[in-house]
């Protein structure tokens, strides 16, 4: 592709102020295949302007305006579908069939669900003699992680469209090349130039950098708590808005009365979806003590259906994590549960049998496990799920929210009144009961560590909305 090497900025292909150059892996089989420029504090400052100088008019558009641009935005996207899917696969190592059915489609569906959002939504009101007006909060700087690019992208693109934002887009470094195609997609939907911004880099030399710049109005950040904290205090100087969502490690309480055998087994497929590289995986997993060893057995047969292997291979389920990184962090956790006393129920250590380069991580299943061990309190971010037992409800509730994160929780029960008792009682963003569809309209964001702010339709248009009360303004 030809702009792998330049940035979008003010409507055009630019080259970098500075040429740096950073390889970009594929991560099964460990080579670089393209390179991205990285930028710098020029290419930033460039970005912001040509936001800030476009915000006036575009923050004038009507509501029928933004939605139309938001129509032709899905309709390239859909033009484009079978290159985001194939590029997800590469940068991050997605079996294909899921890079088509998960990946893509999370940036079509939250496009689809924003633009029906701002189709009924309502940016006035009145309240006796005082007009209360929404309006866009101004130029934004959006950072997105590498692990749901096309997801995160959209959820932060399509709302700010819709609030009549203007941005500046940092897409991972790491799985960059969606992002790129993404632009492409925003160019030929005709977005007017300087509403839609991208800029290469690493987060310290461009997301930081965006983060505390004077002329950005509002931060809205994915990823590690980690970053999370120095994105929110570089930002706290210029007193901007930030909306996060940063990790999670989700409990799944299985309640006696659930089918065992199902909840077990999706359990386990809920864990090690996207090869364990989702904030809101299920990957702690609640039973009951006197079931423990039966949850142990069940959770080994699901894990092991698991096929790991080229994303490109039509059988393989599972790809390779991210990066050297990533999979240097896993394995290093997997021998600290070992160490711990968690029992080994399959999996562990090293790559699967066959498979000597790549980031190929053995789907790992732990039993045992208890609250104060390692891989019962930090994120992984692989395919390793923990089985934990608990004596009775009120220890299950417990344990499950004794953790700094709250991005997600999961109930199962035949009973959904009593599902619905013990979600109540879940301080996470979001509950999921008896593992439902994916909900591109509910609200989506983390309590306590996991973050701030929602995402997902009318919730994510908010977090762009300034409130303004003309006070006096008279009947309507």
């Amino acid at each position: 592709m030809p702009n792998h090497l330049q940035f979008y900025i003010d409507g055009a292909w630019v080259d970098p102020a500075v040429p740096n150059r950073l390889d970009v892996i594929d991560p099964a089989h460990e080579e670089a295949y393209t390179a991205i420029s990285i930028g710098s504090q020029a290419d930033v400052d460039r970005a912001v302007a040509a936001a800030k100088a476009a915000f006036p008019a575009f923050a004038r558009t009507t509501k029928a305006e933004r939605l139309a641009l938001l129509r032709r935005i899905l309709e390239i996207y859909n033009e484009r579908f079978e290159d985001i899917a194939q590029a997800v696969s590469q940068e991050m190592g997605a079996p294909l069939a899921f890079a088509r059915e998960a990946q893509a489609w999370a940036g079509r569906g939250h496009l689809e669900s924003t633009i029906k959002a701002v189709e009924d939504y309502a940016f006035e009101h009145q309240r006796g003699t005082t007009r209360v007006v929404k309006e866009p909060v101004g130029v934004c700087a959006l950072i997105t992680p590498w692990n749901w690019p096309l997801n995160q992208i959209v959820c932060k693109v399509a709302p700010a469209i819709a609030a009549g934002c203007t941005m500046v887009l940092k897409p991972s470094e790491i799985a960059p090349i969606s992002g790129l195609i993404f632009a492409e997609i925003m160019h030929a939907a005709g977005t007017p130039k300087g509403v839609f911004n991208l800029v290469n880099g690493t987060g310290p030399d461009v997301g930081q950098v965006m983060a505390g710049h004077p002329d950005v109005d509002m931060v809205s950040f994915t990823g590690s708590t980690r970053a999370g904290i120095v994105v929110a205090k570089t930002a706290a100087d210029t007193v901007k808005r930030v909306a996060q969502e940063l990790g999670g490690k989700s409990a799944n309480i299985i309640l006696p009365d659930a089918d065992f055998a199902t909840a077990v087994s999706k359990g386990v497929e809920g864990c090690f979806g996207n090869s364990g590289q989702s904030c809101d995986a299920p990957t702690r997993m609640l039973v009951p003590l006197d079931r423990h060893e039966e949850a142990l057995t069940i959770a080994k047969v699901a894990a092991e259906r698991h096929k790991v292997g080229d994303p490109r291979k039509e059988d393989s389920v599972l790809g390779p994590v991210v990066s050297q990184l990533q999979y240097d962090k896993i394995q290093r956790l997997i021998r600290r549960g070992i160490e711990e006393g968690a029992t080994l129920v399959t999996g562990g250590p090293d790559r699967p049998d066959g498979l000597n380069r790549g980031y190929y991580v053995r789907p790992t299943v732990f039993g045992g496990v208890t609250p104060d061990m390692t891989i019962a309190r930090e994120e992984i971010f692989g395919p390793v799920l923990s089985v934990m037992p608990y004596k009775d409800e009120e220890e299950a509730i417990e344990i499950a929210n004794d953790t700094v994160y709250g991005l997600a929780a999961y109930v199962q029960s035949s009973d959904i009144a009593h599902a619905r008792r013990v979600a109540s009682q879940m301080r996470a963003g979001s509950v999921y009961l008896n593992y439902p569809d994916w909900d591109t309209f509910a609200p989506f964001g983390g309590y306590k560590q996991s973050g701030n702010g929602r995402e997902y339709a009318d919730f994510g248009i908010h977090d762009f909305l300034e409130i303004k009360g003309v006070v006096g303004y008279g009947e309507a």
